[in-house]
């Protein structure tokens, strides 16, 4: 019975996505169109930026929501968390090492981004020359993500738990 529902559910799905009208996809529908002029056809703008500029673009959600807390926000809540000048300076160096680093792996993914451009651009694209493209790009994107992570640890390690439950507090994480 069930397995009858579900084939009807499946027709009648076929039936409706037959029935449009073949010019219904039309350009203006099209979520790609106009994104051909991007210099980094896979990345936005914003995206090519937070690379570079090596932003957190989400990159240390797992860290973040579990209690992790980074030393950019742990600087901005310092009075919530009642740093110490030694916590501070310390929360300082982490992020200004750990900025360069992002900013360095960012740019580095940009160039691979660019050079799997250059590959479709050239008519170059082979599967051996994508499979290595993409898999440089997925390298270098685990080590931003890594890099963000590992600096979350870093920052949680110079506070006292009492401080990360500030933190949490401070950014909204209470339960």
């Amino acid at each position: 019975m069930i397995r009858t529902a579900m084939l009807a559910v499946v027709a009648l799905a076929l039936n409706a996505s037959a029935a449009e009208p073949a010019h219904s996809h039309h350009h203006a529908a099209n979520p790609y169109a106009g994104q051909q002029a991007r210099g980094v056809k896979a990345l936005s703008d914003d995206e090519v930026n937070g690379y570079l500029a090596g932003a957190g673009m989400g990159f240390a959600k797992a860290a973040e929501l579990n209690g992790y807390p980074g030393p950019m926000h742990s600087l901005e809540h310092a009075s919530a968390l009642s740093l110490t000048a030694t916590q501070r300076q310390a929360l300082q160096a982490l992020m200004h090492q750990h900025k360069e680093e992002a900013r360095r792996l960012g740019a580095e993914v940009v160039r691979l981004e660019k050079e799997l451009d250059a590959l479709f651009a050239t008519r170059a694209a082979t599967p051996a020359a994508i499979d290595s493209k993409v898999a440089e790009i997925a390298a270098a994107s685990g080590r931003v993500r890594a890099s963000h992570l590992k600096t979350h640890v870093k920052t949680t390690e110079l506070l006292t738990p009492e401080q990360v439950e500030r933190y949490k507090a401070a950014r909204g994480y209470g339960s």
